[in-house]
């Protein structure tokens, strides 16, 4: 059953106000979706990560990956993987291996169709028959907003919520207290700063989340300064989590092995796919790091991917429920994946068909077509 065809879509879609990190405030989100097809007729959809420019992802696998995956037999995707990543520059890491990662989650969802099971059954899951979702995220926004967030989350039934903070610490000091006051001792709580803090700030602010009893504190400093988490670790008194900027295994093992976090949030849409993902999430469990995948800004596969990678880690923490809607993740298949509105106690069940265990309505993709 050898891939006979590569289809990319490069999407576009607006989405909701109040979606704003301390980074920047987003209005639309950008993925790519690529769609394989085997001579019997299986069709598989993976995603890329493909935050700006989406176009540019698919020339790169037009030009450079279509040539490896066009005859390919989909059982064989470690080799094809390592093929992948060999005509690359031989370090892990940007666009190169977000495209990648792609055209791996469009093979496993084919195996998956092939055999007629869901993807965390063929891996063996943890036994979990649902999955315990946190509400991401109340936005680096005006008080007005992130107070009608916050009850929002609770109105949906979420037992845990992320916020957004930024500088100046003071003021975010005052936002994690203000989300406390709103939400009450009994909602687990967790802080995202999106990588734009220095490291006293980062030092100083997460005692303040402390006394909150807020349970993490996600990438409060730039990702790729292994010694300054390694120092945060020694001197922050709550849990540190990180990873969703990673890439590959090998690209996240110093971090790891440091123990400086408590956490590790790969996206499966940027770190190499369910292939490498996967490697991450048994070298998180081999150092006792818990795992909660990265979602964020994604579209409907990248839920669906993670939601059985986390069916089958026996380190699993919480799923990342996004709060506001999105087309590119609520529209683009014929049911909703992983959305708020299926949440039932905090819970998000597991997806049942075979594969990925979504189907994409190629007609709702059109509008959102860049062309």
């Amino acid at each position: 059953m050898p891939i006979t065809d590569l289809k990319c879509y490069p999407l576009r879609a607006p989405i909701a106000e109040g979606q704003a990190t301390s980074q920047e405030a987003w209005t639309q989100v950008t993925i790519l979706l690529v769609r394989l097809e085997t001579d019997d007729g299986i069709v598989g959809w993976g995603e890329a990560y493909a935050r700006y420019s989406p176009q540019v992802y698919q020339e790169l696998i037009e030009q450079l990956i279509r040539p490896i995956v066009i005859g390919a037999d989909p059982f064989a995707v470690e080799a094809i993987w390592e093929r992948m990543f060999r005509i690359f520059t031989g370090r892990s890491g940007g666009v190169l291996l977000e495209a990648l990662s792609a055209i791996d989650i469009a093979l496993w969802d084919i195996i998956g169709k092939s055999v007629g099971q869901p993807l965390y059954k063929i891996f063996g899951h943890n036994g979990l028959e649902r999955l315990d979702a946190y509400g991401a995220a109340i936005g680096w926004t005006d008080d007005a907003t992130a107070k009608m967030q916050a009850e929002q989350c609770l109105e949906w039934g979420f037992r845990q919520i992320k916020v957004r903070l930024g500088p100046p610490i003071d003021k975010a000091a005052k936002r994690a207290a203000f989300i406390r006051d709103i939400v009450g001792p009994d909602i687990r709580l967790m802080a995202d700063s999106n990588r734009m803090l220095k490291l006293d700030d980062a030092v100083a602010l997460s005692k303040k989340l402390a006394d909150l009893d807020y349970a993490w504190f996600e990438e409060p400093i730039a990702v790729d300064d292994v010694e300054g988490y390694r120092i945060l670790a020694q001197k922050c008194p709550i849990r540190i989590a990180a990873g969703e900027s990673e890439y590959t295994s090998t690209g996240i093992a110093p971090l790891l092995a440091s123990r400086s976090i408590g956490t590790v949030q790969p996206d499966v849409t940027r770190a190499g796919g369910i292939t490498e993902t996967r490697k991450i999430v048994a070298l998180s469990r081999a150092y006792h790091i818990g795992y909660a995948p990265h979602v964020g800004f994604s579209g409907a596969i990248c839920a669906a991917a993670s939601l059985h990678l986390a069916a089958t880690a026996t380190n699993f923490d919480a799923y990342e429920c996004m709060i506001f809607a999105s087309p590119l993740r609520d529209t683009i298949t014929t049911k909703p994946v992983a959305s708020r509105e299926s949440l039932v106690d905090g819970y998000l069940a597991l997806p049942e068909g075979p594969g990925l265990g979504v189907e994409i309505d190629e007609n709702a993709l059109e509008q959102f077509l860049i062309r």
